[in-house]
């Protein structure tokens, strides 16, 4: 229960990070590929609906802002930009056709609207003023009718899609027919056949390996690999050798008495009991068995075991139900109040929308300057990080420059800057280095030097500096058989054996389906194990295989099917049904209403789907969409470029 007393609404927070998804076109400074159009981009049209135009920079803006923070490859993106178009187009043929139909969005409406997701503008139900408005927005790139325009939109594009999705209708049959499909339940016999059972009869021969090198051996070469003479800094051992001053850290108290000063701060302790979630019902048995736990409190129950047996408050259950709360907005009003208005020692319930609080305040610490004796530790450690930190740079630009000047004499470099020194030779693109292990910055900074250069510093895990000169570059050149034989002996054993697993599971479905469906006569024969599942559903799994998506067959199959060969990620599974278990009619009424709401969600999301898919090429029939493939176009080849 993380951030549980944060004063926004988590639910108020999502709504607005969608809606700031949404207006996107609105959002970001570029920082997308460059455009070449001929002219200013804001007049490029991409596409146009019922006459209003979507432009280039909306789309530029919205793709970057749904790629921001998703880590997607560049080569993907290309086919992820049609998608985003194809769905602001669509939004808009929607906002289009909701005010074809007559809908209309007040200014009242969009009000509420920005109440909703904007709360903070709202100080105790009074309007914050258009001027804290519009410096909110700002923070977005957004004016106060951009964001409206698109809010207003939105609550179009919300009316009509509510009207599309209206009488959608879950028939008493179909929730049922749901039921039975979700809770029935089989056992099967399976045998799972894997590449590492064959591994000894798959084993080449000298002659096989010499046959496929000899057929296969331009596509064996030895890379290019380099000689280097690595310097390493280390900071441990650094730090060692410096310590600050009395004077030094009396200076460094003074320049930055801002950092110590402490604000008021309360420590607190509380016991959650739930409400938010449950039965409105329940509230009146929540703050009674509230009131008991006080009581308990007053008359000095241990508290720590208080909170172990009832607080609902998963974040500070193991910490003895301890906050420190400052006056800084964190926490929920109520709590936040009630730590400053209550004394040490004082205990009482507070109520806030999560529930009731068993509240007790610990102890009151007023805004202070801490010391220069309370800080002098921490003065010590914050000197010493830059002081080494001020070293490790001077001394890798040092060993940069002399070795630049020097190639020849890396050994002499390091023991004037107390540097170790690493000899590596034969070192290729990804392998790892001694001292340094497999480290792609460290690869990139030697990739493409010549001897005598010398790399840039490279930052390595445990607080290191490194950096190399290249005492020899060995050009790449074919590899020879016996370079090469034990990649294609691994080749052609891996070959093999998937070979043999088809071909032994093709032969034990044919031998089981002909021996009348004993699988585990034949699997025996075969010298293979045979295992029994327990009951599993369409959503459960099988042990040593996996999902129960594999076997979707075999609820639809009757006893004694054999089925397969089914491959896996790691072999090949042979399996029979032995037995299909019928739901538990018990269980229906339990599960109902949830299937009813679930199967209801679904046929509405695909009416919707065919709703919007069918207005869309209505509007396009009618000229209504006009879509300039060429920008488009255009726009996909500069991501590709990128």
């Amino acid at each position: 229960m993380f951030d549980l007393f944060r004063s926004r609404e988590k639910s108020v927070r999502i709504l607005l990070g969608a809606l700031l998804v949404l207006v996107g076109l609105s959002m970001l400074t570029y920082l997308i590929p460059s455009y070449n159009s001929g002219g200013s981009s804001t007049d490029v049209v991409v596409a146009e609906v019922g006459g209003e135009a979507i432009t280039l920079p909306q789309i530029q803006r919205i793709v970057q802002t749904q790629l921001r923070g998703r880590n997607m490859p560049p080569e993907v993106v290309p086919a992820y930009v049609p998608q985003l178009i194809d769905s602001v187009i669509n939004e808009h043929a929607l906002a289009y056709q909701a005010q074809k139909m007559g809908f209309e969005v007040t200014d009242a409406q969009v009000g509420d609207a920005v109440r909703t997701y904007i709360p903070n503008l709202f100080q105790d139900g009074k309007f914050v003023g258009k001027e804290a408005y519009a410096a909110v927005l700002a923070q977005q790139n957004l004016s106060i009718a951009e964001f409206e325009t698109e809010m207003r939109r939105q609550l179009l594009i919300t009316r009509l899609r509510d009207v599309a999705v209206q009488g959608v209708v879950v028939t008493p049959q179909e929730i049922e027919a749901e039921f039975k499909k979700r809770n029935e339940k089989i056992k099967i016999e399976y045998v799972k056949l894997t590449a590492d059972k064959y591994k000894t009869e798959s084993q080449p021969t000298q002659e096989e390996i010499q046959r496929y090198y000899d057929q296969n051996k331009v596509q064996y070469n030895q890379p290019e690999k380099r000689n280097l003479a690595i310097l390493i800094a280390d900071q441990a051992k650094i730090e060692q050798s410096v310590n600050p001053t009395d004077a030094d850290l009396q200076r460094m108290y003074t320049q930055n008495q801002a950092a110590f000063r402490m604000p008021e701060q309360v420590k607190v302790r509380h016991i959650l009991l739930m409400t938010q979630g449950k039965p409105p019902a329940d509230d009146a048995k929540i703050k009674a068995q509230a009131e008991d736990i006080l009581k308990q409190v007053k008359s000095g129950a241990n508290f720590g075991d208080l909170v172990k047996k009832y607080s609902e408050d998963t974040a500070s259950k193991d910490k003895g139900g301890e906050y420190t709360v400052q006056r800084n907005g964190q926490m929920v009003k109520d709590f936040e109040d009630a730590a400053f208005r209550l004394k040490p020692g004082d205990s009482e319930i507070v109520k806030t929308t999560y529930g009731y609080h068993v509240f007790q305040v610990m102890n009151h610490d007023a805004a202070r300057l801490k010391p220069y004796d309370e800080a002098k530790a921490q003065l010590a450690v914050e000197w010493k990080r830059q002081r080494v930190s001020d070293i490790m740079q001077q001394i890798s630009d040092k060993a940069q420059a002399a070795l630049q000047k020097d190639p020849t004499h890396p050994e002499k470099v390091a023991a004037d800057l107390n540097m170790q020194l690493v000899r590596a030779d034969g070192i290729e693109a990804g392998a790892p280095i001694p001292e340094v292990g497999v480290s792609p910055d460290f690869d990139q900074s030697i990739t493409g030097l010549k001897k005598g250069e010398v790399s840039q510093p490279v930052a390595l895990p445990g607080n290191k500096i490194a950096l190399a000169v290249v005492s020899d570059v060995i050009a790449p050149r074919p590899s020879t058989l016996a370079e090469a034989q034990e990649k294609i002996r691994a080749f052609i054993a891996n070959s093999k054996s998937n070979t043999a697993v088809q071909n032994h599971s093709r032969e034990l479905v044919e031998k089981s389906k002909a021996a009348g469906g004993d699988l585990a006569k034949v699997a025996k024969s075969m010298g293979l194990e045979v295992k029994t599942s327990s009951d599993f559903a369409r959503n459960g799994a099988v042990e040593g295989v996996g999902s129960a998506t594999y076997f979707g067959q075999a609820f639809l199959s009757p006893d004694g099917t054999i089925l397969g060969p089914i491959g896996t990620p790691d072999g090949q599974v042979v399996a029979k049904v032995v037995a299909h278990s019928q739901a538990d009619a018990a269980q229906f009424a339990a599960q109902r209403n949830q299937i009813r709401d679930e199967l209801k969600t679904q046929k509405a999301r695909d009416r919707e789907a065919l709703f919007e898919a069918g207005l869309r090429e209505s509007l396009i029939q009618s000229g209504k969409i006009k879509v300039h493939k060429d920008v488009i176009d255009r726009l996909i080849a500069s991501y590709r470029g990128a």
